[in-house]
């Protein structure tokens, strides 16, 4: 069994600039969260783009779709930014036999106070003991895709009204 990790930038990998005072997506930082989880699963991590999930593209989130649809393993995590991440998901939704886990952060992952670390391990044992769909990893819990939104103001996610 391999899980397979796809990146695509978001607040999990920003990098704060001194220089210009601002935040900039870098380099992934999946693989350094792993080695300090101690983690002895199988994983194969692929930088797809690094993006805020702002910037991101139907091209963008197709390129998503159908790295993720042409995928050998059946269990996928992907990091993501948090303001897009359902819209992602929501072109995911209709590929079946794979249980896919977006997740991410509130605060970048190289902060010493950050969600990041807790998120990924969520999503690592959402993708390896839920049934196959399309989950987001957030808050603490584990979200349907579809069931879920971000709550902006207080800095979450949470599940949507039923109407």
């Amino acid at each position: 069994m391999s899980i397979s990790v796809f990146t695509t930038g978001g607040t999990i990998d920003k990098v704060y600039f001194d220089a210009n005072s601002s935040f900039e997506v870098g380099d992934s930082v999946m693989q350094e969260l792993l080695k300090q989880a101690r983690s002895e699963v199988a994983v194969s991590v692929t930088p797809l783009m690094a993006k805020d999930s702002l910037e991101l593209t139907d091209l963008d989130r197709q390129t998503i779709r159908d790295a993720v649809a042409a995928c050998a393993d059946d269990q996928i995590v992907i990091t993501h930014g948090t303001d897009t991440m359902t819209d992602t998901a929501a072109v995911l939704a209709d590929i079946n036999g794979k249980t896919i886990v977006l997740t991410g952060s509130f605060s970048p992952a190289r902060f010493a106070l950050t969600d990041a670390v807790f998120n990924v391990g969520l999503a690592f044992g959402a993708v390896q003991s839920k049934p196959a769909g399309v989950y987001i990893a957030m808050s603490g819990q584990v979200f349907a895709a579809s069931t879920v939104y971000k709550d902006r103001q207080n800095q979450r996610f949470a599940p949507r009204e039923e109407s």
